[in-house]
């Protein structure tokens, strides 16, 4: 099966076989060359959007065969709408509703692209951030040896020195003694040396966010993020109504059981449920326009996010894997084999994906709950991959010469 775990180009080999024999079978609908020259632009899309929409199931059927997770919810489409959706299994191994568009889903680090980054994109388009600045600049009392030289733009490309994370909630539940921990936490090397994902350095941007705007970070990304975007599903802290609609993730016994309708991440937990690392929840719906927004040069709508320059500058490849907060393709991530070097995306560890495309005029959206009911399981990563190797090989199969070329 597609899902198992296979080395890079044995994966592309595999997905690319399922693809063909799925074609032979009929499975995949694609126009010949001629009738490719002859369709129009309705017939194409209905064309493309079948053949991904068989894509999809064909990824979720090996998923839930192989336990990859209680439910997931994928989403594919470009800057004009959805082209394709499916879901699979439920929102928990127990009982419980068959994953739709609207259901809530833990972002994870998803948090950090959807909420922090988009927020920085915007306050350094008003001249408020400078990326080549330290960090100490906006709040002078974050301090210890050598952190006057860590720049935003160390941070926002994980290489400002800092660590990945500490286990502060094994010393404290207490908000404000967790974010004083996290304020405090030394670096480990000068900034520059090396990338070190690191939660902390997320949230200090959190922290530059709040200091700058002079609003707290989740109101700040609601009131000009979310609501512009008409993402009225996308929050932190969700209410206790819309519980029957949230995945749960995992088994914690510390947290009294199931973590259902509150984040998943420890130190965002004790934080409050707020933080730029973690604790936003969403839907495909929200994320699709999010993602289309992207793609149509940061509007929607008629609602002006951010400008088409900050997009590219924050998308470009700074080192390794990394843009300014977005990841990129290196063959080896969930981007999978097939994407674009304008591609950009990022990852959340509870099971959630997105990657942006516009070389291809496409994005690929999965939501899952694979920590569900314990984070060894590892297997919606591969999922990941498969679902954008299948997503981008039948879009190259299925799209016309004209359609390319608009691309």
């Amino acid at each position: 099966m597609i899902t198992a775990g296979f080395p890079g180009r044995q994966l592309h080999r595999i997905v690319s076989i399922t693809l063909v024999v799925a074609a032979a079978s009929g499975c995949v609908s694609r126009p010949s060359a001629a009738q490719g020259a002859n369709s129009t632009p309705s017939e194409t899309r209905i064309t493309v959007s079948s053949a991904v929409r068989d894509s999809l199931h064909s990824i979720f059927s090996r998923a839930e065969a192989d336990s990859a997770f209680p439910g997931a919810y994928a989403v594919v489409g470009t800057r004009d709408g959805v082209l394709a959706e499916d879901s699979v299994g439920h929102l928990d191994w127990a009982a419980s509703p068959v994953p739709d568009e609207h259901s809530l889903w833990d972002l994870a680090s998803l948090t950090k692209v959807v909420g922090m980054t988009t927020a920085v994109m915007q306050l350094y388009e008003q001249g408020r951030i400078d990326l080549d600045a330290p960090l100490q600049r906006y709040i002078p009392e974050w301090r210890g040896p050598h952190k006057e030289l860590v720049t935003i733009r160390h941070l926002i490309t994980h290489t400002s020195g800092l660590p990945a994370d500490k286990p502060y909630d094994r010393i404290t539940h207490v908000p404000d003694s967790i974010a004083k921990l996290l304020f405090a936490t030394p670096l480990d090397t000068l900034p520059g040396v090396r990338m070190v994902y690191s939660d902390i350095g997320a949230y200090m941007l959190g922290r530059l966010v709040e200091r700058v705007s002079g609003e707290t970070l989740d109101q700040y990304v609601l009131n000009h993020v979310f609501l512009p975007l008409r993402m009225t599903e996308t929050m932190y802290r969700p209410p206790a109504a819309l519980k029957p609609r949230i995945a749960p993730t995992e088994i914690d016994s510390i947290r009294g059981g199931k973590v259902w309708g509150v984040v998943h991440d420890e130190r965002a937990y004790y934080l409050g449920g707020v933080s730029a690392h973690a604790g936003l929840f969403s839907s495909a719906h929200d994320l699709a326009r999010f993602a289309r927004m992207y793609l149509n040069g940061g509007a929607l709508d008629g609602a002006r996010i951010v400008r088409p320059q900050t997009i590219e500058l924050f998308t470009t490849r700074q080192l390794q894997d990394r843009a300014l907060g977005w990841q990129k393709p290196d063959g080896k991530n969930s981007a999978g084999h097939f994407m674009s070097e304008r591609a950009f995306g990022h990852t959340g560890f509870t099971g959630t994906s997105i990657w942006i495309d516009p070389a291809h005029d496409v994005f690929v959206i999965l939501l899952s709950n694979g920590v569900n009911p314990t984070r060894a399981n590892t297997k919606f990563r591969r999922v990941r991959v498969a679902l954008a190797d299948a997503v981008m090989s039948t879009i190259a199969r299925t799209s016309t010469p004209a359609q390319s070329s608009h691309q």
